[in-house]
């Protein structure tokens, strides 16, 4: 078998059509979006019907020979458990599918539709993290894993300490690299010293990096510092798939870590793939050879 790649950080969806904070946000054609009442290039233009779905992915997965990916889910995109329910059970090899969920009886619905975790995107919630202490709670009790992003607030990433501390057995993994290009980035990542079971997963951080652009060295530095400060073997890739590869390929949303001589071998092994495999529990991935392109 290649080498092992792991996405701990994407997204599926059949049409965005929904409102957030009073703001339209609703798929177009050729890959456009209305999002927050603004026309925005949201997926790459050749998914024309403003359909992002699994099968595409998985093309582009293939390619980029990344094994299996998670997929998160943000409320700019509307709910789509049922979507993703049907993913996973589709392609129960390759997804590792998140739901969302505010109730404990939401998430025990997430959880009999087959969905192994909760996604959220807590720098869009309005109200304390701890309210939602009952659902962290049936979490961890049923063995899902959380997705938490978020937000550049203090406040907020204390109540994160307090939830990681009350479910010490609840899996979580923090999003977007801990908004690394804001001044919250170090406390975001220290959270994976609250609890043995926290990662810090990368998704969005070539967005984050975006005026720098590739080949991302100030990502990559960001990236030594953050194991610098909880070990490598708390950090996960993710890409953020779809938004991102609107500028660059999928491919290079990793191969930028692939190329640098910052990381070790090591490093970059665990970095992009084996630490996901032990924190999510991905078995039978495929061997995914690479196919070169014919320019080459």
């Amino acid at each position: 078998m290649g080498k092992l790649i792991i996405d701990a950080h994407s997204h599926l969806w059949l049409k965005q059509d929904t409102w957030v904070d009073g703001k339209r946000i609703v798929s177009l054609k050729n890959g456009r979006s209305i999002f927050m009442d603004e026309e925005v290039q949201m997926i790459p233009p050749f998914m024309i019907d403003g359909v992002n779905s699994a099968e595409v992915f998985l093309s582009n997965m293939n390619y980029a020979q990344v094994g299996a990916a998670v997929v998160v889910q943000e409320v700019i995109d509307g709910n789509q458990n049922v979507y993703l329910t049907e993913v996973q059970r589709k392609y129960p090899d390759r997804f590792f599918c998140m739901g969302m969920a505010n109730t404990v009886e939401e998430a025990k619905a997430v959880q009999a539709a087959g969905l192994q975790g909760i996604a959220f995107p807590g720098h869009r919630l309005h109200g304390s993290l701890l309210d939602l202490m009952p659902v962290f709670k049936f979490m961890e009790e049923n063995g899902m894993v959380l997705s938490m992003c978020l937000g550049e607030s203090e406040r907020q990433i204390g109540e994160m300490a307090e939830v990681i501390e009350e479910c010490p057995q609840l899996k979580v993994a923090i999003g977007h690299f801990g908004m690394v290009t804001t001044p919250s980035f170090e406390s975001q990542v220290l959270l994976a010293r609250h609890g043995d079971k926290v990662m810090i997963e990368s998704g969005g951080i070539t967005w984050l990096f975006h005026k720098e652009f590739y080949p991302y060295p100030s990502a990559v530095r960001s990236i030594r510092r953050a194991a610098d400060l909880v070990g490598m073997n708390r950090l996960m890739w993710g890409s953020d798939y779809p938004r991102t590869i609107t500028a660059i390929t999928y491919r290079m949303s990793y191969d930028f870590i692939e190329k640098t001589p910052e990381l070790t071998e090591e490093e970059k092994a665990m970095f992009l793939g084996q630490n996901a495999v032990s924190f999510y529990g991905f078995n039978n991935l495929p061997d995914l050879p690479y196919i070169k392109n014919m320019s080459e």
